[in-house]
């Protein structure tokens, strides 16, 4: 499970030549609000390609410690190779679900930690890699894992699912309006062959809904969203994950959660308010803050972003 700092010249470099550079959105509201330069024990909980850890650990204390916590194998190689020059910081990179935070730090043996980040969007690395499958601007198998070991793939769902539960979770994780449509259009479809990629599954959403619509996003974007939600498990991970970082959150420490979607979002706001009646937490983004203009307008897959904040208090 665990890859430490000795470790880290031993992984090796991704497959593609040149490294796609991945915007950390919104790094600046990150780094007021957790003040990682009073931190000793730093979780990033979904450190994904260090675009946040470098910009976080560049503030650090000399001689602190950092986890780096990631499922995705490829992307915590290419962190382990952006980091690998930083010599003043324990760094310490771990495969593994955000869900076993309890596990990943009993086993380091540390009982708390000063600040917890979470960044729930998907990295342009992942995006750009067609053989993901995250995408349906590219063709790619329909994959979507983030752990490549993991059993389940966006292909299993789409090919083996009744109609009616594909509609339910077009319905309950994409909050797609036309998921009795698009459900129903998959079932036929795949009676005459298999649906294998990105592209075909993309086709077939855009046949389904109505034509004379207009769409402010893609129409497939919400039916890929679902899939990859129930094929990562995403929203119990966040959930299980979330009350253990406020669990092992020491004295004053701070947690960061940046969400792009209404569910996760819901998540995170219900979760906060739950411990901040329990005098537990305190709650420093009554609204969340959004992306500022020039963001947005510098990376534009940052306007969806939200994030919300807690300090330990009991």
């Amino acid at each position: 499970m665990l890859i430490i700092e000795k470790d880290l010249k031993k992984l090796p470099r991704n497959s593609s030549e040149e490294f796609l550079y991945h915007y950390p959105v919104m790094y600046k509201e990150v780094i007021h609000i957790l003040e990682p330069s009073s931190k000793n024990i730093f979780v990033d909980c979904t450190i994904g390609v260090a675009s946040h850890a470098l910009k976080i650990l560049e503030k650090l204390p000399a001689y602190s410690t950092f986890i780096g916590i990631d499922k995705d194998k490829e992307s915590l190689n290419l962190a382990a190779e952006r980091l690998k020059n930083i010599k003043d910081k324990r760094i310490i990179l771990v495969k593994e679900d955000f869900r076993n935070l309890d596990k990943i730090l009993k086993n380091l043996k540390m009982e708390k930690a000063d600040a917890f980040f979470f960044d729930l969007g998907l990295s342009s690395f992942q995006l750009s890699s067609a053989s993901r499958g995250f995408s349906f601007s590219k063709e790619g198998p329909l994959d979507m894992r983030m752990d490549k070991d993991s059993f389940l793939c966006a292909y299993d769902l789409i090919n083996n699912l009744s109609e009616k539960e594909l509609c339910k979770i077009f319905q309950k994780f994409g909050e797609e309006r036309f998921s009795k449509r698009i459900a129903h259009y998959v079932v036929e479809k795949r009676k005459k062959q298999p649906i294998f990629t990105t592209t075909q599954l993309r086709d077939l959403i855009i046949e389904a809904v109505p034509k004379k619509r207009v769409f402010r996003i893609h129409p497939a974007t919400r039916v890929f969203q679902a899939l990859r939600i129930v094929v990562n498990r995403e929203l119990d991970c966040l959930e299980e994950g979330l009350r253990k970082a406020i669990n092992f959150l020491s004295l004053g420490g701070r947690i960061v959660v940046i969400s792009f979607h209404s569910l996760e979002d819901r998540i995170v706001k219900h979760i906060f308010k739950e411990y901040a009646s329990q005098k537990i937490v305190r709650i420093l983004t009554p609204k969340p803050l959004r992306p500022s203009a020039q963001e947005v307008e510098e990376n534009f897959s940052s306007r969806s972003a939200k994030l919300r904040a807690v300090e330990k208090v009991k």
